[in-house]
Formats: C-alpha cells, structure tokens, sequence
C-alpha cells in the first residue's frame, strides 16, 4: 500500500466519524480501531524509516546536549584536580577520592523516585527543572574554598543531575520500539565521550584565565560550564517534547503509526501507574543481574573519566599536556559506541556486543597493568576507552527491553542505572598507587571479568525463559488476540519473549 492510499484511507475514517450521525459512537470507534492497526502492517518500510528518523532530529540531538553536559559538569572535577585545585584546596591523601565519590552517594539512591515522578509529571517540566538544579550547584562550585565546601557541593550536585540519565533513558524507550533503542541509546550516550574530550578541551584553553576575577582556573572551569548548563536549562523548557500522543511535529498519521508501532511491540502491557509495577521491578531478579553487570561496567567508565588526565600526566607528560592527550581515547570511545549500538539493533543481540567490548577493555587495562613505556600505556587508555563505552548503550538497551509495561521498565532502567553507579564509589579510591597504578589496572580488570561472565548467565537465562513461554503457548494455545488478558503481567507475559 502506498503513502499516498494509505492517507486517503486514514483521511476517510477520519471524514467519516465526523459526517456519519447516524453510527453509534461504539461503532465508530471500532471503525477507527480496526484501521489503526492496520497502519503498523499497511506501512511501507520506506515510511517507517522516514518517521524513525524524523523522530531522531527533533529528540536525540538536544537530549544528547543534556547528557554532554551532565557528564561535563560531573566529570570535570578530574580536569580541575589536574589544573591546580588539589594543590589550593590542600587536598592531600584521599581527600581527592572522597570528593569525587560522595557524588555517588545520593546519585544512586534518588535515581528511582526520580523516574517514577518523570512518568507522573511531563518530561518537558520535569528534566528542566532538574538541570536548572543542578546547574546552580555546578555554578556556585566555583566558591568552595575547602575540602569540606568541595564535598558538601558534591554531594548536591550528585542529587540534583541523578533524574537526567535515567530520566533520558526511559525516555527514549517511550518513544522508540525495543529493537531501534540500542543505537539511539548509543548516540545519546555517546554524548559523555564527547564531554570528556570537549572537558579536556576546555580545560587547556580555561586553565589559561588563572587570576581573571580573581579566580584560578580550574574556578572557571566549574563556573563556565555550570552557566552553560542553566542556559540550556532554559531553553529546554520550550524544546523538548513529551510524548508521541502531544508532538506537534508528527502528522496525524505519524502519530498513529507511532502510537501503535508502541504498542504492538509492548504487547498492549500496561502503561498507568501502580504501585504493583514498581514491586515488579523490584522483586525480579534479573534486575539484579542487570544491575551487576551495570556496575562491572560503570567502574571502567567512571575510571576513565575521573583520572585518565591524571593516569597520563604520571607517564610523563605535563599538566597541560595531559589535558590535551585526554582527548582521543574519548573520541575514538564515541565513535565506537555509535557503531556497537547500530550493529547491535541491526542484529537484534545484546549480549555478545557487551562481552567482546568488556575484552577488548581488559586487553586495554592489561596493557596499562603491564605497560613501561608511555606509548603502550597510552595505547592501552585508548583501547580501555574503546571497549567499554559501547557496553553501556547496549546494556541500557538490554535492561529496558526486557522489563514489560512503561512503569517497570522506568523502575528497572532507574535501578540499574542507581544502584549500578554505586560503582563510581569504588572508582574513586582505586588509583592511590602512582605511578603504575596496579591497584586500579588489576581491580577493573576483575570488574569487566564479572560483567562477561553474569552477561553469559542473562544470555542463558532468557533464551531458557523464551523456550518455556513458547512451549507454554503452545500447549495452551496462547495468542496475540488474547493480549488483554495479561496486560497486567509486565514481562512475565507468555506473550513477551527476552532480547538475547
């Protein structure tokens, strides 16, 4: 069926509610019923690319801003160590460490109410004014003069940017079918490798307004980018868009098509709020395995962030240089993690693309681990870098695919992404052994090692789960007609069937 005949057709139910009196309003809205679900079969997959990628430049450009700086206003704390604010602040033994993992702390634990309020509030109100929050905080860093100003500032800022990642997350997935999530996971996270290489960036050329004000540097370097963010803050309020049922940039057939193309791929599971759902997410326990597999991924990725401009400057290189050479592992990650989420969508499997990427991240640490010359050791950051930050994309994607209905997936994407950060905790404190780092090198290494092997259980786990739902319809005779009657399931359905 073409574009142009399925319009007419569209157009014609459309005419034909509004002119027919006589109908009763039950018969014309089973009239209507029945021709949305055609449209998901009806369109052609030229028009269902075309939507797709209309999608894609009005959402994934500004949410992927959102995330750049987040990630820019948390991470930058390792740019600003290396432009003298150590040495300001007397941070001496861990002081460091435990400035950067008291972020964690409320980070983790405010993630979960956080998207339960995105799912009862609009995601147009609700993000904005979480990042006017922690915008403030960012801003007003540039005033710690102590140790214990430094941690307090952090603590808050961890609470304020908690809701923007998983909050973006979730959000994608309530636009976007399960098997078109991972790329655009990808291209949204890709977003934090591109804030560690603009960080670095920005760091060099910041560094060189030492004195200006009155402040150091790395006081500007919290100050710029805390400003940055309130700007877009403010802007945000009139550019996002909260669902496919209100986008004012979707034709009324798009938005069919898209409403439907949802639903069909969630089985028609339920979509309001209960509490029954969040019990849901919390009582599974592959959530849990999620979560871990998460974690032994976040580790690597909060290491590489956190100290790869202080790793490099223990090989040798100045503190301006370190800056700069900080730059390329992160852009060649944000390459990568592009074309991992792509391959991953297109081949529809999502735990091999996070084992071989933990693999080739642990060649990468054991390199460094080994490494007596700055080349090799650098040559191992970038293939760290490489390996691991495709992961998360795919494992987001995995997480939230497989949790069924709106409301537990927005739990469950929350709970991995907050407990799994507790991870950032321990990347803190495991490079304290300059200049070899061993400590650190040998820990994530044990870290990927675990993601690899619970990534092989969830890949048993949930083909087994596939066989006995199948054999359970089978035997029962269960169809898709008869979706209704397990709406309330999530995805312990024998409709739903697990991404591998």
């Amino acid at each position: 069926m073409t574009s142009h005949s399925f319009n007419q057709s569209f157009l014609s139910v459309t005419l034909t509610q509004g002119s027919t009196d006589s109908l009763r309003k039950g018969s014309i809205e089973t009239t209507f019923h029945i021709e949305e679900k055609q449209i998901v079969e009806e369109l052609n997959p030229g028009e269902r690319a075309r939507i797709l990628r209309k999608l894609d430049w009005h959402l994934l450009p500004f949410v992927s801003l959102l995330y750049m700086l987040s990630f820019l206003d948390r991470a930058n704390i390792g740019n600003a160590k290396v432009a003298g604010m150590s040495k300001d602040l007397h941070l001496i033994g861990l002081k460091y460490n435990i400035a950067a993992a008291v972020f964690f702390i409320l980070y983790s634990f405010a993630e979960v109410p956080s998207n339960i309020a995105l799912k009862l509030f609009r995601p147009s109100r609700w993000i904005p004014v979480i990042m006017i929050a922690w915008g403030l905080v960012m801003t007003l860093m540039c005033l710690v003069d102590s140790f214990r100003s430094l941690v307090v500032a952090r603590l808050f800022l961890g609470l304020t940017e908690a809701g923007l990642f998983p909050g973006v997350t979730y959000y994608i997935s309530l636009w976007y079918p399960r098997s078109e999530q991972s790329k655009r996971i990808a291209i949204f996270f890709s977003a934090a490798t591109v804030a560690g290489a603009f960080g670095g960036l920005l760091a060099y050329g910041i560094e060189h307004m030492e004195g200006v004000g009155g402040l150091h540097g790395w006081q500007w370097i919290f100050l710029l980018e805390g400003t940055a963010t309130l700007l877009v803050a403010c802007i945000s309020f009139f550019c996002m868009h909260d669902y496919p049922e209100t986008a004012k940039f979707l034709t009324e057939t798009e938005r069919a098509y898209v409403i439907d193309m949802l639903k069909q791929d969630a089985n028609d599971l339920a979509t309001h709020y209960h509490i029954r759902f969040v019990l849901q997410a919390m009582k599974d326990y592959k959530t849990y395995i999620q979560v871990l597999i998460y974690m032994g991924l976040l580790v690597p990725v909060y290491a590489i962030a956190l100290f790869t401009p202080t790793i490099i400057n223990e090989l040798g290189y100045s503190a301006t240089h370190a800056q700069l050479l900080s730059v390329p592992p992160f852009i060649a990650g944000c390459i990568t993690t592009i074309l991992v989420g792509v391959y991953s969508d297109k081949y529809k499997i999502r735990g091999p693309f996070i084992i071989g990427g933990a693999f080739v991240s642990i060649v990468g640490y054991i390199l460094l681990y080994c490494g007596g010359r700055a080349g090799m050791s650098y040559a191992g950051t970038c293939l760290a870098a490489i390996g691991v930050y495709p992961t998360i994309a795919v494992d987001l994607a995995w997480a939230g695919s497989n949790a069924g209905g709106d409301l537990k997936r927005g739990v469950v994407i929350a709970m991995v992404i907050g407990l799994g950060n507790l991870g950032g905790i321990c990347s803190s404190f495991i490079y304290i052994d300059p200049p070899n780092f061993h400590m650190g090198h040998g820990t994530i290494i044990g870290f990927l090692s675990l993601s690899i092997l619970l990534s092989l259980f969830a890949m048993w786990d949930y083909s087994r789960l596939n066989k006995k739902k199948e054999a359970q319809c089978q035997a029962e005779g269960l169809t898709d007609s008869r979706r209704n009657e397990f709406k309330d399931m999530g995805d312990a359905s024998p409709l739903f069937r697990y991404a591998i």
